[in-house]
């Protein structure tokens, strides 16, 4: 069985890392650089950069800010925020990221993730994917979760994973921010149609809530900003519990 991964999230917006509840109220959490230096020392298995408002602000990420990251860290390395072209992917992994991640241009114009894994390979692109739970049926939204859309989370799931994409990034905007715990019911379904690699995002709050994603919403990833941003949960703290817990972990 392939280990789990936990990975740190930075939202950056400005050139400070944020971090809100639902997509909205963002508060100041710290530098960026120091951040993802410290959670590679920690143990983190990945980390996720995403310029937040790089979208509705018509921008590219701060391609020198993913310079300054990636000089800090050793571990995988993935970058998203107003990514619409292949060009703006060559400049960002030249810059320094591993892989980059597509959302909104991708619903916009399909034909960018295969324009992506064609180019740089499915191992590169991660399509993420901001759903939220509208009358039953989950719904995608965009521009950082500000547009909603008619659609459907699970069938956009599996065309873009027939279109090449070599993960899917999935955050429940109903969890986002809560700590009440990740959309397992959701993950669990998507883990199961799919046969690329999926990443939970959005409700940790406690050790408890990685293991349930993991076990019950059978996600390959967890990812998360404030409780490691805040220091509420230590990323070795949380390694040595999962692995208590029989989840295979690297430690």
């Amino acid at each position: 069985m392939l280990t789990k991964r936990i990975i740190p999230c930075l939202d950056i917006k400005d050139g400070r890392t944020v971090k809100g509840i639902n997509f909205k109220d963002l508060a100041d959490a710290g530098d960026p650089v120091e951040l993802a230096e410290r959670y590679a020392r920690e143990g983190a298995d990945e980390l996720v950069f995403l310029d937040i408002s790089a979208t509705e602000e018509k921008r590219r990420t701060l391609a020198e800010l993913v310079y300054h990251v990636a000089e800090k860290v050793n571990i995988p390395f993935t970058v998203g925020g107003g990514i619409s072209s292949v060009e703006d992917v060559g400049m960002l992994l030249r810059a320094g990221a591993d892989k980059i991640s597509v959302n909104s241009a991708a619903v916009k114009r399909p034909e960018l993730i295969n324009e992506l894994a064609s180019r740089f390979g499915s191992q590169c692109v991660v399509v993420a994917i901001d759903a939220k739970n509208v009358d039953g049926k989950w719904l995608v939204h965009l521009v950082g979760g500000k547009v909603a859309t008619e659609v459907d989370l699970f069938e956009w799931a599996l065309e873009v994973q027939e279109r090449g994409a070599g993960e899917i990034l999935f955050t429940s905007m109903d969890h986002d921010g809560t700590k009440n715990g990740f959309a397992n019911e959701a993950l669990s379904k998507l883990s199961d149609m799919l046969h690329i690699p999926v990443i939970a995002s959005g409700g940790a709050g406690t050790k408890e809530h990685f293991k349930d994603t993991f076990k019950e919403g059978k996600a390959d990833a967890a990812l998360a900003a404030s409780v490691f941003h805040y220091g509420e949960i230590p990323i070795p703290e949380l390694k040595t519990y999962l692995k208590n817990e029989q989840i295979p972990i690297r430690i």
